[in-house]
């Protein structure tokens, strides 16, 4: 099954290429959790950086069942890293939320009065 995806460029043109690698990004998440509902991904050039180069921003929004997970921090001058590093962060945040879905983690014994 093809994850619902939706892929926004802001402040930058669209690429064909870019969208290309982002829907080969979006398709491996199902790996890891195959309930995913829709996936929304944000690429843009924020203006406010005082760097020498353009910095890439990427946000990945991914709604499950009961759960909105969110992948924000990726900023690199090369979009390719952005689009890896935060399709990096929303695995391990998937992995997670498939985990407590199956009940793998543990909770803590709530600590009692010592006496």
């Amino acid at each position: 099954m093809q994850i619902p995806l939706q892929v926004t460029f802001r402040d930058m043109p669209q690429s064909d290429a870019v969208e290309t690698r982002i829907r080969e990004k979006a398709d491996k998440l199902e790996r890891y959790y195959d309930r995913i509902m829709a996936c929304r991904v944000v690429v843009e050039m924020p203006q406010r950086h005082k760097h020498q180069g353009k910095l890439h921003s990427v946000r990945i929004d991914l709604t499950v069942p009961g759960a909105e997970l969110v992948a924000n921090h990726a900023l690199h001058e090369d979009v390719y890293i952005a689009i890896r590093e935060a399709f990096d962060a929303m695995q391990r945040q998937l992995e997670d939320y498939a985990r407590r879905q199956r009940g793998e983690v543990k909770n803590h014994a709530q600590a009692g009065p010592l006496n």
